[in-house]
This record gives structure tokens, C-alpha cells and sequence, in this order.
């Protein structure tokens, strides 16, 4: 990008929000917004959501369509980058769409799709807790659990795409069912949904009087935020709640570890927000299940917050518009 006057978008597509940057050719922010999913109303819908956030942050910028380059986009999802089509995203409800298709014929630019915590991961490797670690694991505790792999520099994909979907390793066979289909994900235990879902089966069953107190005293109030500050306030069935759900995500992390033996463990999403007990938890089961040489591995909490995603969008973009001008410079 030349003269300053390009610029490109990063979009990080949820299952509860979407949140869009525009950025220069530096890769400085210039506007952000975030705007609810609405992923009930389907695919249709949900495209004129992103193309909405887009709109938003161009007019906060001052910056003309025209002038915009490329756009990357991550999406909670085993998917193909190169063909541009998410195979499923659970949390969207969403099966074999041609997302990249979609949004350049809507755009006119080039559109780069990447899975979201693949993005989060690029996001922490570039500006956040994992820079300079050559072998990184990130996984997002949110709505959803995902997961992206940085080894050796690199974004690591696996040969057929979707490497890193930690939310989707079984912790517990025969344990509740997943969004995915299968059984005792680690997204069916320790995900934000899963807090939830225990949570109100408590309450159901005639417990839980903090939890529910926390959620406004209704039941479709109960989130895992409302878990999570009902455990801080000192409740007890929250604060088990809390930890069990920590202990099964330091099981799918310890198994991690000593898999691929990285130097940094970096965690993000809403729910690591929980607090300082349920980080702790999680470190605690780690220790309690690696061994040998990877028991080196630090557990970090991640350093962009929630821009993670929609950072590595923007980095995503930046790194494949320059790549295109380098080649027409040969």
C-alpha cells in the first residue's frame, strides 16, 4: 500500500458479537466498533451484519470504499482459506458456506478467510503476549473453546485445515453432548455455554440460590458471567462450578502441552475473565498433567484482551495485500 491512502478491514465473525477494524498501511487502528451476531437469523443476515460494521468504521474513519484493499475475516469454524468456504461453525449454525465468495461479491475486494482463533493466535503472536515465542498455543474460553498453533513462526493449519480446534478433543467420553455432534468436548465442559448449561441445571433442580440471585433472579439471565461473579462474591456452588470447568479445559491443555511442547500457552476470551481463582485452576491441572521437558511451558493470560481475533484479521489482511504488491513489483 502506497501514499497511505489504502487501507484494509479486519473482521473477527462470533458466535455472540462481531467486531471490525479498519487500519493503515502500519497496521495502526484508525476505528473499531463491535455489534451483536444475530447468527439466529442466518447467513444472510448475519453477512449484512459484517457489511454494517464496515460501513461504521469507514465513516468513523473518513475513509472511502474504494480506498479499502483487502479484508480478512476469521470465522468459528473448521474452514478452507484457499477455496474461502467454512465447512461448519457450530456456534453460527452454519454448514459448507462460501463465505469469501459472498463477501467480495458484496465488497469488491479481496477477501481473506481464516478460522477465528487461528486469527487470535496471529494476533497474540504479533502484538500481544506471544510475541517472540517461536512455538505458541492460543485458545479462546469463550461462547465457544478454539484454539490456533503458531510453530516455528508460523501459523501451523494441518494438512487439511482446522488444526488447533482444542474445543473439539474429547476430555470426557460419554460426557455431554457437543454442538459438534460428538461427546465430552472440552467446548461441552469449560466453553462459556457449558458454565451456562450447568448453571441452570443446578438451579432447575432447586439450587443455586447465588447464582440465580447474580442473574437478576431469572433463569434466562444465568451466563457464565453471572456464574463467574456469583463465585467471586464467594458462592459455593458457582465457585465448583467455575473449577470443574477449569479443570477439564487444564486436562485438554496439559494434553496440549505435551503433544507439541510449546514455549507459551496464551489464554483469552470472555471467560477468562472469570478471575484469578479460575486462571489459577487451570494452571494447577496443567502442572498436575505434564511432565518431562514441555512442564517448561508457561501459561499466560492473553495481552490484547478481546482484540485478539480482529488484530489477527487486520494482520491477515495487511500481510496478504502486501504480499500482492510485492509480487506486481516483480
Amino acid at each position: 500500500m502506497t501514499g497511505g491512502e489504502r487501507y484494509v478491514a479486519g473482521v473477527d465473525l462470533g458466535g455472540t458479537k462481531i467486531r471490525t477494524a479498519l487500519a493503515g498501511a502500519g497496521g495502526q487502528v484508525l476505528a473499531e466498533t463491535e455489534v451483536p451476531t444475530e447468527a439466529a437469523g442466518g447467513v444472510r443476515h448475519v453477512v449484512e451484519r459484517v457489511l454494517y460494521t464496515l460501513e461504521l468504521v469507514q465513516r468513523e474513519a473518513g475513509v472511502e470504499r474504494r480506498q479499502l484493499a483487502a479484508l480478512g475475516v476469521g470465522v468459528p469454524g473448521p474452514l478452507d482459506p484457499a477455496s474461502g468456504v467454512v465447512y461448519t461453525a457450530p456456534n453460527l449454525g452454519w454448514q459448507d458456506v462460501p463465505v469469501r465468495t459472498i463477501l467480495e461479491e458484496k465488497t469488491g475486494i479481496p477477501v481473506y478467510l481464516e478460522n477465528d482463533a487461528d486469527l487470535a493466535a496471529l494476533g497474540e503472536y504479533a502484538w500481544g503476549a506471544g510475541r517472540g515465542a517461536e512455538n505458541m498455543v492460543y485458545v479462546t474460553v469463550s461462547t465457544g473453546i478454539g484454539g490456533g498453533l503458531i510453530l516455528n513462526g508460523r501459523l501451523y493449519r494441518g494438512s487439511f485445515g482446522g488444526a488447533g480446534e482444542i474445543g473439539h478433543t474429547v476430555v470426557l467420553p460419554d460426557g455431554p453432548p457437543c454442538r459438534c455432534g460428538k461427546r465430552g468436548c472440552t467446548e461441552a465442559l469449560a466453553s462459556g455455554t457449558a458454565i451456562a448449561r450447568r448453571a441452570v441445571e443446578l438451579v432447575e433442580g432447586g439450587f443455586g440460590r447465588g447464582i440465580l440471585a447474580a442473574a437478576g433472579g431469572r433463569v434466562e439471565g444465568i451466563t457464565a458471567a453471572a456464574v463467574a461473579a456469583a463465585a467471586a462474591a464467594g458462592d459455593g456452588e458457582a465457585l465448583f462450578l467455575m473449577k470443574e470447568a477449569a479443570r477439564y479445559l487444564g486436562v485438554a491443555l496439559a494434553n496440549v502441552i505435551v503433544l507439541l511442547s510449546p514455549s507459551l500457552v496464551v489464554l483469552g476470551g470472555g471467560v477468562m475473565q472469570a478471575g484469578e481463582f479460575f486462571y489459577e485452576e487451570i494452571c494447577r491441572q496443567v502442572r498436575r498433567g505434564v511432565i518431562g521437558p514441555a512442564a517448561r511451558a508457561r501459561v499466560v493470560p492473553a495481552a490484547t484482551g478481546g482484540r485478539a481475533g480482529v488484530l489477527g484479521a487486520v494482520y491477515l489482511a495487511l500481510t496478504a495485500e502486501n504480499e500482492c504488491i510485492n509480487r506486481r513489483r516483480k
